[in-house]
């Protein structure tokens, strides 16, 4: 059955705010790291990996970033087709913003660094397992110790705040959320939450990084 662009808008839209809350759980989890005590990310990190209703929703949570990304890259596309070149090259920059104009590239980017998270993190624990003596916190804050590493962790989360900043806007639009009464604070909102998971995340990482290095 071939979707129309709304049901495509509002799929994404619904994806897209599945994901959002499930990027404010993961850097509450991960804040547990900056604890003087290793058991309360371990304990969570236990919890998170044994109930049975979690486990479940990684699946899901997999079909939703398959979702989300699909339908980002088929409507991206769609938009491209639909609009005249000329107007949208002299037009785009008068129309939106840099988050909106760039939420491909950044998407794009988003998803090379998921690639790489999931190879590291959940291709290890899944498939590999831990070395013995190593714990979940070992495995998360020993990656810090990499400068490579940490300084394409936090350049990651500074484009994925790019792209929630629009994204968070468009998805309660295309849900319906969409009045002159509540927009503006709908935009204050997504910058806020955009500003809170790019900065809380790279905060954690530059944290340990500067625990670790040698200097200290």
């Amino acid at each position: 059955m071939k979707l129309s662009s709304i049901v495509r808008k509002f799929i994404m839209a619904l994806s897209g705010l599945f994901l959002i809350i499930f990027l404010i759980t993961h850097l509450i989890i991960n804040s547990f790291t900056l604890s003087s005590s290793k058991d309360l990310f371990n304990d969570a990190a236990h919890f998170m990996a044994t109930n049975p209703v979690i486990y479940l929703m990684q699946y899901v949570l997999a079909l939703g970033f398959i979702i989300h990304i699909g339908m980002g890259i088929k409507l991206t596309i769609q938009n491209k087709l639909a609009r005249p070149k000329n107007y949208a090259f002299n037009q785009s920059h008068k129309n939106a913003d840099l988050s909106s104009r760039s939420m491909i590239i950044s998407g794009g980017l988003v998803l090379v660094f998921l690639v790489l998270h999931l190879r590291d993190y959940f291709y290890e624990l899944k498939f590999i397992g831990l070395p013995e003596g190593i714990t979940d916190y070992d495995l998360v804050v020993n990656l810090f110790s990499n400068p490579l590493y940490t300084a394409v962790y936090v350049v990651s989360f500074i484009v994925l705040g790019f792209h929630l900043n629009h994204g968070f806007k468009s998805a309660f639009q295309s849900v319906g959320a969409n009045h002159k009464k509540y927009n503006p604070s709908i935009k204050i909102a997504g910058t806020l939450y955009s500003v809170l998971i790019s900065l809380g995340f790279s905060t954690i990482a530059i944290f340990h990084f500067i625990n670790q290095y040698p200097f200290k």
